[in-house]
């Protein structure tokens, strides 16, 4: 798995959007207890804290040390340094794991034989993310030209699972049909603008190049945000939740 967010760590947990109420009241739904959950790829802990208002114990991985430090704490939460492929813990133990904005990194034959051990058999997998901000025409341009153009060749290749709405991954799962979620908030172009600072491709242009991309779009970014303090700034939920029935079915054919 790559660590690709150990260096803007506080930029994260600063600017990294979270996932809407709905969509955790939606998981909820369809479990019976809520003893245990994993968080894995946890980054700043955002997953975590949400699922710690409902469990009574969360243990939170990412591979990044750094971005454990910045995470938010709670008292039922346990934050481990730890890789998705090499994470260990007793069979059937959850009734949930999460992986946010993390699954296109993993090793999925590795990391999925881990998650099929350890969750139980009422339990769910869902794997969760948000596509590209929308905001409006004028802005979603300059922002797609940011994306496409400038940044294109310094994406690593799994960001394809994500601007593929992660429809394409690997998923051996019993899956289940789920609404559409929309993340929105009302943003100053200062947010927006330490978004795009977060995203990984920006690092690999500043450290091939020595200038940071962001600011190449940033002229045309204040004139077209206008005078206007906020804007509305949209996040699409990118959401796959499975069962564990299917996969154990999947091994034993």
């Amino acid at each position: 798995m790559k660590d690709n967010f150990s260096t803007q760590a506080n930029a994260y947990s600063k600017f990294r959007p979270d996932y809407p109420d709905e969509v955790f009241q939606y998981l909820y739904s369809h479990l019976k207890k809520f003893d245990n959950a994993w968080d894995c790829g946890t980054g700043n802990g955002q997953v975590a804290v949400k699922l710690s208002e409902k469990f009574d114990s969360v243990i939170a991985t990412d591979l990044s040390e750094k971005q454990i430090t910045n995470a938010i704490h709670r008292p039922n939460i346990i934050y481990r340094v730890e890789s998705a492929e090499q994470a260990t813990f007793p069979p059937d133990h959850f009734d949930l794991i999460t992986v946010a904005q993390a699954i296109h990194w993993f090793d999925f034959d590795v990391f999925y034989a881990i998650v099929n051990e350890v969750i139980n058999p009422n339990g769910l997998f869902a794997v969760i993310g948000y596509g590209l901000l929308k905001v409006d025409d004028a802005i979603d341009e300059i922002i797609g030209y940011l994306y496409s153009k400038i940044l294109g060749s310094y994406w690593d290749s799994e960001r394809r699972s994500i601007d593929e709405n992660y429809k394409t991954i690997p998923f051996p799962f019993d899956e289940l049909s789920v609404p559409t979620f929309v993340q929105t908030y009302h943003w100053t172009i200062e947010q927006v603008i330490g978004f795009l600072n977060t995203w990984s491709a920006v690092q690999h242009y500043q450290r091939e190049n020595g200038d940071n991309p962001v600011e190449k779009i940033t002229n045309q970014l204040q004139s077209a945000w206008g005078v206007a303090n906020t804007k509305s700034v949209h996040f699409p939920i990118l959401l796959r939740v499975g069962k564990k029935e299917r996969l154990i079915r999947h091994h034993r054919e």
